[in-house]
């Protein structure tokens, strides 16, 4: 479940929020001879200000491979290639994108609270399985429900608490 929490974070790092954060790039997929490469293995990435993204590849020939990869990924950014580095400009996020970041950011919330449900559920199916098989007794089985589901509620709260915080990171002008 803690695993399902960290994948949330990191869902919510790939979204957007007016400011330049070089986790938008984590899922930039660049074909490195021929084989799919994570931008950050092939470039150092910084913010030098609040509206730019600085790209420099460790090898100039891969240059041309990671301008094409940004411009076919979803990130909605439009890369400037200088011949020695790639810039990305933030724009000003409308009302209406802020909007659309908050539905991604929900349903990523929403995909992983189900991913949390079903941990729980095949939990509780193997107590109940250990019940029927006389490995524990029916007060034992009926604690360890009760505990996996304070632990579910938990694990459901932090999500919960990381899509307001994102939320509130979206909607801030």
């Amino acid at each position: 479940m803690q695993k399902t929490v960290e994948a949330t974070q990191r869902d919510f790092n790939t979204i957007r929020t007016g400011r330049a954060n070089a986790s938008i790039l984590d899922k930039v997929m660049v074909e490195y001879y021929g084989t799919p490469t994570p931008l950050k293995s092939l470039a150092n990435i910084s913010t030098p200000d609040a509206t730019t993204i600085l790209i420099q590849t460790y090898e100039k020939s891969t240059l041309n491979l990671i301008e094409k990869a940004i411009s076919l990924s979803d990130v909605g950014m439009t890369p400037n290639n200088d011949g020695s580095v790639i810039r990305l400009n933030i724009q000003p996020l409308t009302t209406e994108r802020r909007k659309e970041f908050v539905k991604l950011a929900e349903k990523y919330a929403e995909n992983n609270r189900v991913a949390i449900r079903n941990i729980r559920r095949d939990a509780i199916d193997s107590i109940r399985k250990q019940e029927k098989a006389g490995e524990i007794s029916e007060d034992e089985s009926r604690d360890l429900q009760d505990q996996l589901q304070k632990l579910t509620d938990q694990h459901i709260a932090k999500i919960n608490d990381l899509l307001k915080e994102k939320e509130k990171d979206i909607t801030t002008v």
